[in-house]
């Protein structure tokens, strides 16, 4: 006799990242306008996901509520973090870590040798995360945001296939399940 076993049912109190749907667009607005000064149109969100196949965003949820988000674009062995977010409320739980792990995954998973970002200057708690996941700063945007003119630092990660970095990532990733 054949026994069928059951999935074990998603616990809805724990943080769990997907593929962004359209229908996460809402929440993912609603999080960019907390989140930011200057922030994409609605609409740029919609376009990432219909039809550009370089893009790959995802969301984070938490009780059932979409509470960050972050995206990707992969070309052959570079990868762009275009956005990264975490609802204010929400901050402080290592919600955009997970997230941030899981664009690095995702952009290994898509042949990615290096990965690129930009950061606010002010933005010291992003750039301390970064730094854990290896990337460096390696030049400055000067004027980079237009909506206050601040500067952006341009930060990369590289070497994302060597043996060194999946070790980083091990133990990276073991700490969230120890």
């Amino acid at each position: 006799m054949k026994m069928e076993l059951e999935r074990p049912a998603e616990r809805p109190d724990r943080f769990s990242v997907a593929p962004m749907a359209t229908s996460d667009v809402a929440a993912v607005t609603r999080i960019e306008r907390a989140c930011f000064s200057a922030v994409w149109p609605t609409d740029a969100f919609y376009n990432e996901l219909s039809t550009n196949k370089l893009a790959h965003y995802f969301v984070g949820r938490y009780r059932d509520r979409v509470v960050g988000y972050g995206g990707i674009w992969v070309i052959l062995e570079d990868a762009h973090v275009t956005t990264l977010a975490v609802d204010p409320e929400h901050r402080g739980r290592k919600f955009g870590e997970l997230l941030l792990l899981r664009l690095v995954d995702e952009a290994i998973a898509r042949g990615a040798a290096w990965m690129t970002l930009e950061v606010r200057e002010s933005n010291t708690v992003a750039q301390r995360l970064y730094r854990k996941y290896g990337f460096t700063t390696v030049t400055m945007r000067t004027g980079y945001y237009s909506d206050d003119n601040e500067s952006a630092l341009i930060m990369w990660a590289g070497s994302l296939k060597s043996e060194l970095y999946g070790n980083r990532l091990r133990v990276l990733r073991e700490r969230f399940s120890g």
